[in-house]
């Protein structure tokens, strides 16, 4: 995250589960991959997803295998790992900088992921819309088909000059008794002729009203499986800044001194600060104490618990323990609920940072926040003006 701590194939509804997954795909590449092959003394623990109760230990060295898999061409590979500077204080304040653009790239993707989930979904909804107007043209032209052999009769007798009214009738009547009969004959099948005419003309009017919505819904699916290619593509670009910024992140990290590290990861709790004299109540206040259960947990892009997480990912895990749906990225969660003046802020509140809102937190109470701040430093209480307030929000 960051100091303040966010294909091209077909789409089809095959895919979707594989789209949704793709955040926990990357997640899971991060630690296991490329990546995990770059942390050098890292002590991140394993992938995302699935959550696995591990504590950060220290990794050993890459194995071959990952160097060279690092080392094929990949568009990650244009970003590259400035050297650490050997003072601490200056150390830690360049990996605090990559990290805030590893930690908005990753808020990014998950953004992006769901726009792709929307997308397909739009897609789905489109294409079945077009596969019912398909069959309601294919019924509407077996109606046609069901009446066309009359309307076929009816015009061949006309243009024959076929005579079938009264008149011809009664001309050819001869008995009073017969004429009843051939007029009643008659009245039925005019009266079946000009029902099964009339059905006909319905149906006719049906299957072309049909054919044109098939028409529209046939260019609406096309449409929607064109956005969301063009969404996947765009998952997929932010996709690879990510890694790139990751790369960073963790090529620095691995370069760090000890003393360097111990002074980005700083003091879980700060000194004075006491966590069971916190004051509160309501479901927010719950969801501030299932989060402060977390400290010490270590950090990771896309997790969302329930021993690792990132930023926004512990607000929504912490939110959700107590039954409250909280959006997935920081500028969603920066969205919902109801808004709050800082001044009012209160135990529980959701607190976003930066213009862009790459970053989130649990007040706590006392001018502090938990949150999880950033890759190397587990989930923690910090003063809640360590970064400029976006806004605070009330769920």
């Amino acid at each position: 995250m960051n100091r303040t701590g966010g294909m091209r194939a077909v789409v089809s509804r095959h895919s979707l589960p594989t789209l949704r997954g793709s955040v926990t795909a990357l997640a899971v590449a991060l630690v296991c991959g490329s990546v995990v092959g770059q942390a050098g003394a890292d002590p991140q623990p394993g992938p995302a997803v699935p959550i696995v109760d591990a504590q950060p230990a220290t990794q050993p060295p890459a194995p071959a295998a990952d160097r060279a898999h690092r080392e094929a061409p990949d568009p990650a590979a244009a970003f590259t790992v400035p050297p650490a500077p050997t003072d601490p204080g200056a150390a830690v304040d360049q990996i605090i900088t990559l990290s805030h653009e590893a930690e908005r790239a990753n808020q990014a993707v998950l953004a992006q992921q769901q726009q792709v989930d929307a997308a397909v979904t739009d897609q789905h909804a489109a294409e079945a819309r077009r596969d019912a107007a398909q069959a309601a043209v294919d019924a509407a032209q077996a109606a046609v088909d069901r009446y066309r052999g009359t309307a076929d009769r009816v015009a061949a007798a006309n243009y024959q000059g076929v005579q079938v009214n009264k008149l011809y009738a009664l001309m050819l009547s001869k008995s009073p008794q017969q004429l009843l009969d051939q007029m009643s004959v008659l009245d039925q099948v005019t009266f079946e002729t000009e029902r099964q005419l009339a059905e006909y003309k319905s149906a006719e009017s049906d299957a072309r009203a049909a054919r044109a919505e098939s028409a529209r819904a046939a260019d609406a699916a096309a449409q929607a499986t064109a956005a969301a290619q063009d969404a996947q593509d765009r998952l997929r670009d932010k996709q690879e800044a990510f890694q790139g910024r990751i790369n960073e992140v963790r090529g620095l990290y691995g370069q760090m001194t000890g003393a360097a590290r111990a002074q980005l990861a700083g003091a879980l709790v700060p000194a004075g600060f006491d966590i069971a004299g916190i004051v509160g109540s309501g479901p927010e206040f719950a969801a501030l104490q299932v989060a402060l259960t977390r400290i010490g947990d270590p950090y990771v892009w896309g997790a969302t618990g329930s021993h690792q997480f990132d930023c926004s990912g512990l607000v929504q895990w912490a939110y959700a323990q107590v039954g409250i749906d909280v959006p997935r990225t920081s500028q969603q969660q920066a969205q919902g609920g109801t808004p709050v003046d800082p001044a009012d802020m209160r135990p529980g509140d959701v607190v976003t940072f930066y213009d862009d809102v790459s970053h989130v937190g649990i007040y706590a109470g006392n001018g502090m926040m938990v949150h999880a701040s950033t890759f190397g430093v587990p989930v923690k209480v910090q003063a809640v003006d360590s970064f400029p307030i976006h806004n605070v929000r009330r769920y």
